[in-house]
């Protein structure tokens, strides 16, 4: 533990400036080598857990940052040394009082796993019970908010360096801190793990840990111990016959089940967090779980439909109600590049098709028409990517999309007539024939209109502005140009007459003529240069 915040500063400076600190401020993130992903992950990893969670908060965010650093954050490990036995006790017996010693039948000092913020141990009860404890480190919260603090500072100095930042840092820092309390205190975790079990009690083909309610805490969690082994591990599956294609569909059902029936699902659904145990799959790890609104859950569940049909303006209109507009939408623009999309993948076969790399596209398409998507959905849209490609190495053949397409029917069948309202129907179509008997009229109105010469026709260019504005900057840089043309011509002139006064017989108002011209050309060059557009 650092004995104050300046020895921490410097540490986090050092190590930023090791690794290229352009790679964390440089708001051209896209323009960099090769190796800056890299070495911001292993930045990260070396600063330890507050800067590991800023990567794995930044990694389910595709939609702000380049894929390559998406990429990079996801395999960032939280592998640090273990804690001692006594530091770990010291937690325990402070939560519980009661030390581990007389808590369990037996306790495995060395852990199973040690992450950033706890490390896990292997236990039994006296009941005989295995069990796994997880215990947070101490003082880790102390530090955590320590390093907050300091990029809080950092970032208030550098405000205007940060300014145009590919993310709003204040924002991420928010987060940071939002995060950081949930995943400190862990019985958020717990209420996750018993609100999952819940949901899936009759669900045959998935499971999760039991919780152990006597010893399990805002610090400590006592659960259940699976013996079972990584839905990765082919030779296990091999071993013990099972199919792997069925498992494949399971855990795609599941995790459609989890997002569109009862809106709670795992947010970090790699293999790690995926055992095979007892015929099921079983999740662990509750810490980072999401949930969508009500209306972000139906506008999700009505533009899978759309994609499902191919209606491409549905799938528009879902993507503008629940798109965050930052600038100004081209609606046939972005009519013409989903449209492009769909007509990409729409014509090959389903067995081709990639339901996470569509869904991708869509939301790159949406960020390139300047809209951005809600911070739930871009999870959701990480964690169906992660399960997807988890699926495919299991079962290669598998399609989420063949899958999807009946499910989506089916649930959309059951719930066609659950949310209809007799009385809004009957005043919707008291509407639609008080309208209809209106178009005649109207009609008529509109006709009269133009053979009177009374119809005018708005015509609104948009973006207009900024090219006037562009053409002005060219104009302003054109005449000042000419200008320090025109004044190096007249001080060539008057050196070569040698008007006026003169020191050792130069024309100082040549010479004074020329350094004007030198500064006014050096500024107008740097004014080029600092736009990005030479």
């Amino acid at each position: 533990m650092y004995k104050n915040s300046v020895q921490r500063f410097k540490e986090i400076v050092k190590i930023l400036a090791h690794y290229g600190f352009g790679s964390v401020v440089d708001k051209k993130i896209k323009r960099q080598d090769e190796s800056s992903p890299k070495n911001l992950r292993k930045a990260f990893e070396e600063l330890g857990p507050t800067f590991i969670k800023i990567g794995q908060i930044l990694s389910t965010r595709p939609d702000i940052l380049p894929d390559p650093y998406i990429d990079e954050l996801s395999k960032l490990q939280n592998n640090v040394p273990a804690e001692c036995f006594e530091a770990i006790n010291n937690v325990f017996e402070n939560t519980f009082n009661i030390s581990i010693k007389k808590a369990f039948k037996s306790f495995d000092e060395k852990p199973l796993a040690s992450a950033s913020i706890a490390q896990v141990h292997k236990a039994t009860l006296f009941s005989g019970e295995n069990v796994i404890v997880k215990i947070q480190r101490p003082n880790i919260k102390k530090q955590m908010n320590m390093d907050i603090e300091i990029l809080s500072k950092i970032f208030s100095l550098a405000k205007l360096k940060l300014s145009d930042f590919i993310i709003d840092p204040q924002e991420a820092l928010e987060e940071l801190r939002y995060s950081t309390e949930l995943e400190l205190d862990f019985t958020n975790e717990v209420k996750n793990m018993k609100k999952f079990r819940e949901f899936n009690k009759e669900c045959n083909y998935v499971y999760s840990p039991n919780i152990v309610e006597n010893f399990s805490s805002n610090k400590v969690i006592t659960m259940e111990m699976i013996d079972g082994f990584n839905i990765n591990n082919f030779s296990k599956l091999r071993e013990y016959n099972y199919d792997r294609e069925d498992i494949g569909k399971k855990l795609i059902l599941s995790f459609f089940k989890q997002v569109f029936e009862d809106n709670f699902f795992h947010a970090d659904p790699h293999p790690g967090n995926l055992l095979i145990y007892n015929g099921k799959i079983c999740f662990i790890d509750f810490g980072l779980m999401g949930s969508l609104s009500k209306s972000l859950q139906e506008a999700l569940n009505e533009l899978i439909m759309a994609i499902v049909y191919e209606d491409i303006h549905k799938i528009i209109s879902i993507i503008m109600s629940i798109g965050i507009k930052t600038g100004y939408v081209d609606r046939n623009n972005l009519y013409e590049d989903i449209d492009y999309i769909l007509s990409a993948y729409m014509s090959t076969s389903l067995k081709n098709i990639k339901m996470s790399d569509l869904i991708q596209e869509i939301l790159k398409c949406a960020k390139d028409n300047n809209l951005k998507f809600p911070k739930d959905l871009t999870m959701l849209i990480r964690s169906l990517v992660i399960v997807e490609g988890v699926a495919v190495k299991i079962s290669p053949d598998i399609n989420i999309m063949s899958i999807a397409r009946p499910y989506v029917k089916s649930k959309n069948k059951t719930s066609l007539f659950s949310d209809f309202n007799l009385d809004n129907s009957l005043i919707r179509t008291r509407t639609f024939i008080k309208d209809t008997s209106r178009m005649p009229t109207k009609f008529v109105e509109l006709s009269d209109s133009f053979l009177n010469g009374r119809a005018k026709l708005q015509l609104k260019i948009h973006g207009l502005e900024k090219s006037i504005r562009s053409l002005n900057r060219m104009v302003n840089r054109i005449v000042f140009a000419l200008i320090i043309a025109s004044m190096i011509i007249s001080s060539s002139i008057i050196l070569v007459y040698n008007i006026g006064p003169k020191i050792l017989n130069i024309s100082i108002l040549g010479i004074s003529g020329y350094l004007l011209a030198a500064f006014m050309g050096l500024w107008l060059l740097i004014s080029i240069i600092r736009s990005g557009k030479l």
